[in-house]
């Protein structure tokens, strides 16, 4: 390797690794140290991702130079951080809450990903752009969008314009949310933990919404019921990334024109298998006392711990980079249609949850 391409990637490497590193600091930092929650809602992929962006614009010849690091953490190792977020989702941990859920969250993600894609088409937005924001809703906020991105060939402004839909509304269901629970099932907490795990949008943002009902109408019950439903939620991006893979397979010209004559993209790509398998893997592990017949269950939990962190910190770098791809001068081209999409798909999945509730209350 010639010294000058070897200083490029080590370029590349230290603008995504600041960018995740001090992304993850500040998301941490405002939301304990100013905010004054117990953990950040904050997600430090979005922080990431904004940081990235600032260098980008701040710094575009150093990015420029740094192409080909940057695509390597957008596609190789975002791949291995959504083969290994398989190791999060486990069938063992849906209990009977879990069941009384399920109606209600087969019922957000279909709405999200069939109401929201008719709406994008209708005001005319990129397909890609659409899908992002109807996953993101819909599943698990930026974990799902970092996961489809791949597959149906989003560009970098897309993926981000879409994380920051998911972020900007998901952070404001946080704050506002809990208050709706309490309004509409003061007397089940059971049923306002389902609605906010069914109506927030990322993970992180769900715990937080869950924690504030919880410290501010003392209701144990409804953080239980909140992660749970988000836990099951997120299990069905073992459904909808193969779906979109399909989706993206039948559309690719239709989605991206100019590359209709590049080479057609597998029916599965072999990270989604992957993914998939770390399911199974998961959930086999969890059936018992011992996983496997080989290992105690303190040494399976820790081997998950660091699987699952290995995994946030792909995506966490994986984003940072997206981010760094990004020129805000392209968002003038997609305008603020977006946004308003990202407030018809989050308004949309809280008024669909709260409907199903109260028939099932």
């Amino acid at each position: 390797m010639e010294a000058g391409s070897l200083q490029r990637h080590i370029v590349g490497v230290s603008l995504v690794l600041a960018c995740a590193l001090l992304g993850t600091w500040a998301a941490a930092f405002l939301g304990t140290s100013v905010f004054g929650f117990a953990k950040s809602p904050i997600s430090g992929v979005m922080v990431a991702i904004l940081l990235g962006l600032l260098v980008a614009q701040v710094a575009p010849r150093l990015v420029a130079a740094s192409a080909k690091t940057l695509r390597f953490f957008t596609t190789t190792v975002l791949g291995a951080g959504i083969v290994l977020l398989g190791t999060r989702l486990s069938l063992v941990a849906v209990s009977a809450l879990g069941l009384q859920a399920l109606p209600v969250v087969l019922l957000c993600i279909t709405a999200a990903l069939l109401i929201v894609l008719l709406v994008g088409r209708a005001m005319k937005l990129p397909t890609q752009l659409g899908l992002l924001i109807a996953v993101g809703t819909g599943i698990c906020g930026v974990t799902a969008i970092a996961a489809t991105a791949p597959l149906i060939r989003a560009r970098a402004l897309e993926v981000s314009y879409a994380t920051a839909c998911i972020t900007l509304f998901g952070m404001l269901a946080l704050l506002v949310h809990p208050f709706i629970a309490h309004a509409l099932f003061a007397d089940r907490p059971d049923l306002a933990g389902i609605f906010l795990g069914t109506a927030v949008h990322d993970t992180a943002q769900v715990a937080g919404a869950a924690m504030l009902y919880q410290q501010q109408y003392s209701a144990p019950l409804a953080l239980e019921a909140a992660t749970v439903t988000k836990l099951l939620r997120n299990l069905f991006m073992a459904v909808v990334i193969p779906f979109a893979a399909v989706l993206a397979n039948r559309m690719v010209a239709d989605l991206r024109p100019a590359d209709a004559q590049t080479k057609r993209p597998p029916l599965v790509p072999l990270f989604v298998v992957g993914f998939i398998a770390m399911c199974a893997l998961r959930t086999v592990g969890d059936l018992n006392e011992q996983p496997f017949g080989l290992l105690t269950a303190e040494i399976w939990q820790t081997a998950l711990l660091w699987m699952q962190r290995l995994s946030e910190w792909c995506l966490l770098a994986a984003m940072a980079a997206v981010g760094l791809q990004t020129q805000l001068s392209s968002f003038r081209e997609l305008g603020l249609r977006p946004l308003l999409l990202g407030l018809i798909a989050a308004a949309l999945v809280g008024v669909i949850s709260a409907g199903a509730l109260s028939v099932l209350a």
